[in-house]
């Protein structure tokens, strides 16, 4: 069972403390297109807030961009005046930890690419090992902290010898 006509992910929603500086980096850095923007909004008489984003009822969405990245998920960009706000970025191993992978063709310029464009790594490149052999990684930083990975495997996977069926693979996109 599964949500009836599930297609997959339209887009992931992730706030940031600086939506100016998060625009500088997905577009410069990443190479992301901003398709639209909106804000501001807020609610300063009702609870439409809690009710319908969960958040306390004067919090004020100060703006929010729309981008799109390559072929993959779309990104809603969110800052927010918070009444009741709190701060601290969650590691992976946080409840509600996360991070964003963007996939490459060519892992090494993709790689060299972000050292010049001085991203903060977190450890050197690695190659996966047991059901992900023929993938390469490395985590990077945004500069508000959220954690992103870069991730390549043009050859495929090593669980995929044995896969019965393939949605996507980046050595044959028609697949």
């Amino acid at each position: 069972m599964s949500i009836p006509g599930l297609r997959g992910t339209d887009h992931i929603g992730f706030t940031v403390p600086d939506l100016e500086q998060a625009d500088d980096f997905f577009v410069n850095v990443i190479g992301c297109e901003r398709v639209y923007s909106l804000g501001p909004f807020s609610s300063d008489a009702s609870d439409w807030m809690r009710k319908h984003l969960d958040v306390h009822p004067r919090t004020v969405m100060r703006k929010l961009n729309f981008y799109r990245c390559g072929f993959g998920t779309n990104f809603e960009v969110f800052e927010y005046e918070s009444a009741d706000e709190q701060r601290p970025q969650p590691r992976n191993s946080d409840l509600g930890g996360h991070h964003l992978a963007f996939y490459v063709d060519d892992f090494d310029a993709a790689y060299e690419y972000l050292l010049a464009k001085d991203v903060c790594f977190l450890g050197e490149p690695t190659p996966s090992r047991g059901a992900s052999t023929g993938q390469r990684w490395v985590y990077f930083l945004s500069p508000w902290g959220m954690q992103f990975e870069l991730v390549s495997y043009p050859e495929g996977k090593a669980y995929e010898v044995d896969a019965s069926v393939l949605l996507w693979h980046p050595a044959d996109p028609a697949r």
